[in-house]
């Protein structure tokens, strides 16, 4: 649970002795705490740890960041764990607690930035489909530290907040009380575009439609959610939050309404397509001969409706394709479609586009863009997994009326 502030210090006196103190290794580089759930092979925790590790490609050169990772708590070790390896290697300690770890076995707050990666491993699944990922438990167990140290450091947290939005909301309510900056989300916002588009800011959008490589649990249509809402949130107004969602599956998938010129415009991007391409190699009409629906077994559709009329929905089409791809008709403009370019294995230097953001962010204290783009595509995926739990029906969700503007300038990787 979050602790309150010691007795005698009030939230003003936190944040002036805050920023009394001097950051740590000021002139020296920045100290990083690692807090992930597993550190092996492929996981979120080697991908984003090692970028500070030993660098990563960005914009056409080899990038070492001026920082160093001396701290490490990691929760589960399953085989192939390299924790104590990469340890080892680079000179840091893996620590028993979160709290041992952001203060490097000492008794007060000894690093200058935080990252959190709560992606993999073995936690239980809830009744609607979400993973339990403790995600809001380590950031809490942070804010504690902050608390009781009286200082606190940027925190970027991997993927959603929370399988909560109540927890995620608390979250982003911690960073902003203890005023500290806060970043979230997945690597679909800032990876490439083919074609590089960007949606015109305070653009009018008539309509949306996100085809993904999505799962059967939540973490891929996390990332679907994510990459349509970084599109959507540069419409007229900026962002006003989510009225209802709706979890449609099966036949019902086909006959919602969704414009079939949506899916064409999506599914023109898509390198990926299954079924007779995979088996002999011709290009193919996914929907003109109707291989569409005999490859996906189990359609699921995610229909968003946003407070101010904007209509949007996600597609989660297992079975027909392996990539991310947007499209959206714009007043004035007509149909924009996309793919949100994921790099393969062993490298997947998407992640190294997300980590670039927060470097910037441990960097100049300042986040890239705003947390609560993370913390209304957390709450709208637990509520269309609410709405398939409860037999498919239509929720109203006043809870998500979450505001904010999007950033002025692109923050994918574009060179």
């Amino acid at each position: 649970m979050t602790q309150t502030l010691s007795k005698g210090w009030s939230r003003r006196t936190f944040l002036g002795a805050a920023a009394a103190l001097p950051l740590l290794g000021q002139g020296e580089p920045k100290r990083i705490a690692v807090i992930t759930t597993v550190y092996r092979y492929l996981s979120h925790g080697q991908h984003m740890a090692d970028r500070f590790l030993v660098g990563y490609p960005h914009n056409g050169e080899w990038h070492k960041p001026d920082m160093k990772v001396v701290s490490l708590y990691v929760d589960q070790k399953p085989e192939g764990d390299l924790s104590h390896k990469r340890a080892d290697e680079f000179g840091f300690r893996v620590y028993p607690t979160i709290a041992e770890a952001l203060r490097c076995g000492g008794d007060k707050l000894a690093v200058d930035a935080v990252l959190i990666i709560a992606e993999h491993g073995d936690y239980p699944i809830d009744s609607k489909g979400q993973k339990l990922y403790p995600r809001y438990e380590f950031f809490e167990e942070c804010v504690a530290v902050f608390q009781k140290d009286k200082r606190a450091v940027p925190v970027y947290n991997d993927k959603h907040l929370s399988y909560s939005f109540e927890k995620a909301r608390r979250m982003v309510s911690d960073s902003k009380r203890l005023n500290f900056p806060m970043l979230a989300g997945s690597s679909l916002p800032v990876t490439w575009r083919l074609p590089d588009i960007e949606l015109p800011l305070g653009c009018h959008i008539e309509e949306a439609l996100m085809v993904g490589e999505n799962g059967s649990d939540d973490a891929m249509d996390f990332h679907a959610l994510e990459g349509m809402q970084c599109m959507l949130e540069r419409r007229k107004g900026g962002e006003t939050g989510v009225r209802a969602v709706q979890w449609l599956e099966g036949e019902a998938v086909w006959n919602t309404a969704w414009s079939k010129d949506l899916l064409v415009a999506a599914l023109s991007r898509s390198d990926t397509p299954l079924g007779l391409t995979v088996k002999d190699g011709r290009t193919q009409d996914l929907l003109g001969n109707g291989e569409l629906r005999r490859l996906v077994e189990k359609p699921v559709a995610y229909v968003i409706e946003y407070r101010d009329g904007l209509r949007a929905t996600m597609l989660n089409l297992r079975g027909a394709l392996k990539d991310f791809n947007f499209a959206a008709r714009v007043k004035g403009v007509g149909l924009l479609s996309t793919q949100f370019l994921l790099t393969p294995e062993p490298n997947v230097t998407y992640s190294a586009c997300l980590m670039s953001k927060a470097e910037e962010m441990f960097a100049t204290g300042s986040a890239p863009y705003p947390v609560e783009r993370t913390l209304l595509t957390s709450g709208m995926l637990e509520a269309c997994h609410r709405s398939g739990a409860e037999g498919n029906r239509r929720l109203e969700t006043p809870q998500l009326a979450v505001k904010y503007q999007p950033p002025l300038t692109p923050q994918h990787c574009r060179t």
